[in-house]
Parts: structure tokens; C-alpha cells; sequence
């Protein structure tokens, strides 16, 4: 059984076997707190069976005005997790957080060009976002 739940302080010491893959980004730990002060509500964890980390959202809300919107600043699911719809899930997720909370007029991401698996991923679950490509350096 899984639990998406609010992303908290002691989540930080239990994520990093979901940031080995060679395609999550990983940021320092004061980056992370910032998303977790400012924006508690777009960090999401998805946990199971024995509080194991299967994966997780980051995100935040900016723009102004028609721009006003979520962003996606990072997901990622631990590789023996993949195939559930876990990502789909959190995506979903945040985007009605974007919605309800702060009324965003949409959602956008960026995927490096080479990360195929997610493309495909998100050109399937996605219709409301704006997916941009960024080059791999």
C-alpha cells in the first residue's frame, strides 16, 4: 500500500536511495528546506510498506498575472517502484494543489532531452502542463 503524504524535515535523512538515479536532480539540503518552508504543499512524498520512500514531488507557484502558475521542480520514483503510475499520481497531485490552492492557471516542468522514459511518461498522463525540454549539460 502506498501513502502520498506532505514531504517533512525527517524526510530529508530517508530520500537520498531515490536520488541515486543518474536523471534526478539532486540540490543541496538548504535548497530543499527552502521548497519545504515556502512551499509545503507542493512536496509530496510517496511512501510504502515499512515508511520506505518510493518517490517524491517538488514544486512551487510563480509567475504573475495569466502566468500565474505550478511548477514542477522535481520528480522522481526509486527505480524498483517505476511502473506503478507513481509519478502520474504525484503529478496529478500537484497539479490540483496549483489549482485549488493558489489558482494556477497551469503547470510546467522541465525534462532534459535525453531522458526518454519521462517524455514518454508525461506526453501520456499529461493535458494540462507545458513541457519543456532542456539539453543535458
Amino acid at each position: 500500500m502506498t501513502t502520498i503524504r506532505r514531504f517533512c524535515c525527517n524526510d530529508l535523512l530517508r530520500f537520498a536511495s531515490v536520488n541515486l538515479d543518474h536523471l534526478t536532480e539532486t540540490f543541496n539540503m538548504s535548497f530543499y528546506m527552502t521548497y519545504l518552508a515556502r512551499w509545503p504543499d507542493y512536496f509530496q512524498v510517496a511512501e510504502g510498506p515499512g515508511n520506505r520512500v518510493m518517490g517524491y514531488i517538488m514544486g512551487k507557484v510563480e509567475g504573475q498575472g495569466e502566468s500565474w502558475h505550478g511548477h514542477v521542480t522535481a520528480v522522481t520514483i526509486a527505480p524498483e517502484y517505476r511502473r506503478q503510475q507513481l509519478a502520474k499520481k504525484l503529478m496529478n497531485l500537484l497539479e490540483e494543489i496549483s489549482d485549488k490552492i493558489d489558482k494556477a492557471y497551469f503547470v510546467d516542468l522541465f525534462v532534459r532531452a535525453s531522458n526518454t522514459p519521462a517524455i514518454k511518461m508525461y506526453e501520456k498522463v499529461i493535458v494540462s502542463y507545458f513541457l519543456f525540454y532542456s539539453s543535458d549539460t
